[in-house]
């Protein structure tokens, strides 16, 4: 447990030092103790550089000693980032998820590609609503689509308010093909965003090729964003990483209140691996397909199914199960014939 939390403290210590290297992510920062040698009032001291600008230091909410100095995509524009509707979740992203960059979506396991998927049209459905007209391309490999499978056409806009022909797919027959086709397709205006998906963590998706496609997001003008099934946490040049499970979906809701055993709209659980900001949280997200928007969930209700109807309510668990009779069995019927006897058993040796 303690060389866990030591490691644990050493990466989140080498992500910090990458920002200030950056210059790409606020900072949080001890302040000094009033009354301390050197303090100034409204000032705070920071072990940067003096050739590291700081450009804007506020307060947290909190009213902690803590600082939050923000530098470079941190001091951008709200009009530049993608707002979930959740405030706690654009909070602690730094605003929300960046317009113009490249954002990792990862699924731990693979049965949690419907997940990830689902989470991912939410998102496009958010961002068709400001890019109206523009269709979404979908790219990945063959190995990809058959494994996960590709979104049902019907559902596009019942769910999430895409029409069919808004959402396009490119299907590779390599990892490098579908990485080409991604760069050159982030590159273009004519889409409202680029999803790239893939699975595990290959080899050819490293910071250099992740570098390009963040470059050529943030160039365009359009979101990017990276799709992966069953892929371990790496380094990469996209400033967000969610990562997205299934969460029990609550009860449906009803005028005569929740509906007891039935299901309701699709969840979330959000874990945030990585931010501008760097901070950790966790937030539980409900889709609402009637008006194509996030809510947070806080309750633990969760939808139960119930048991049949036709019997009896299932009897308690039994004892234990043995393999063979018990020895004080005297019942007739409990002792196997001859014949039934397991040809490996053999007299028990004396002494």
């Amino acid at each position: 447990m303690a060389m866990s939390a030591v490691a644990r403290d050493t990466i989140f210590a080498l992500r910090r030092q990458i920002a200030k290297i950056e210059g790409t992510l606020p900072e949080r920062l001890q302040a000094p103790a009033p009354g301390a040698p050197g303090a100034i009032p409204g000032k705070v001291r920071s072990g940067f550089s003096s050739g590291i600008a700081e450009n804007q230091i506020s307060n947290n909410a909190g009213g902690s000693d803590m600082t939050l100095v923000r530098r470079g995509l941190a001091v951008a524009s709200a009009d530049a980032f993608l707002h979930t509707g959740i405030e706690r979740l654009d909070t602690a992203l730094g605003g929300g998820l960046p317009k113009a960059a490249l954002s990792e979506i990862h699924g731990l396991e693979t049965r949690d590609a419907g997940a990830v998927a689902g989470f991912a049209l939410s998102l496009v459905s958010l961002i068709l609503k400001e890019k109206q007209g523009l269709p979404i391309l979908w790219v990945g490999t063959a190995e990809i689509f058959h494994e996960a499978g590709l979104p049902y056409a019907k559902g596009l806009h019942a769910l999430f308010g895409i029409e069919p022909e808004q959402l396009l797919f490119s299907e590779a027959p390599k990892l490098l093909d579908a990485l080409w086709i991604a760069e050159e397709a982030a590159r273009m205006t004519a889409f409202a965003a680029v999803i790239l998906e893939l699975r595990g963590s290959p080899r050819l998706l490293d910071l250099t090729a992740t570098r390009r496609l963040h470059a050529r997001a943030r160039n365009a003008g359009r979101p990017l964003l990276l799709l992966r099934q069953a892929g371990a946490a790496e380094p990469t040049a996209a400033p967000v990483r969610l990562i997205v499970s299934a969460a029990p979906s609550a009860s449906r809701e009803t005028v005569a209140g929740p509906l007891a055993g039935s299901i309701g709209r699709p969840a979330f659980t959000i874990d945030i691996g990585k931010s501008r900001t760097a901070l950790p949280g966790q937030f539980t997200l409900e889709w609402n397909p009637d008006e194509h928007a996030f809510a947070e969930r806080t309750e633990n209700s969760v939808a139960v199914v119930p048991t049949s109807q036709r019997g009896a309510d299932p009897a308690p668990a039994s004892g234990a199960v043995l393999a063979f009779p018990a020895v004080a069995s005297s019942a007739s019927g409990d002792q196997p014939s001859r014949q039934q006897h397991p040809a490996h058993r053999s007299p028990r040796r004396a002494g």
